[in-house]
């Protein structure tokens, strides 16, 4: 039997925090999607954590804008060379730039 791998708690805290201030702020709740803990507004993903890191679903110039970021690529969740063209994974060493692409990404959601 394959053991699995284990995955990184780093950032943790930074999204927990982020998250309450988001919740705190209005309408954004905690959840989960794609098997991670995620952050929705009107019922939709706009940004999660896994594994270290946070995803953020943005539009251009901000999805570039993020991928300029060390260690930050699009996420591919299912591991196979896929990623997801709205979609780029932050690592924790960049949490400072979480708040500010959660924003983001929450403003494209909204239209």
């Amino acid at each position: 039997m394959k053991k699995k791998r284990e995955e990184s708690v780093e950032g943790r805290a930074e999204y927990d925090a982020l998250l309450a201030r988001l919740a705190e702020a209005g309408s954004v709740v905690g959840g989960s999607m794609m098997g991670m803990p995620a952050l929705k507004a009107g019922g939709k993903l706009f940004a999660g954590y896994t594994d270290g890191t946070m995803t953020f679903k943005l539009p251009e110039p901000a999805r570039s804008r993020a991928l300029e970021i060390p260690g930050a690529r699009l996420f591919d969740p299912s591991g196979v060379g896929r990623p997801m063209k709205e979609w780029v994974q932050v690592p924790a060493a960049a949490s400072d730039r979480w708040p500010e692409l959660a924003e983001e990404a929450l403003a494209y959601l909204r239209g």
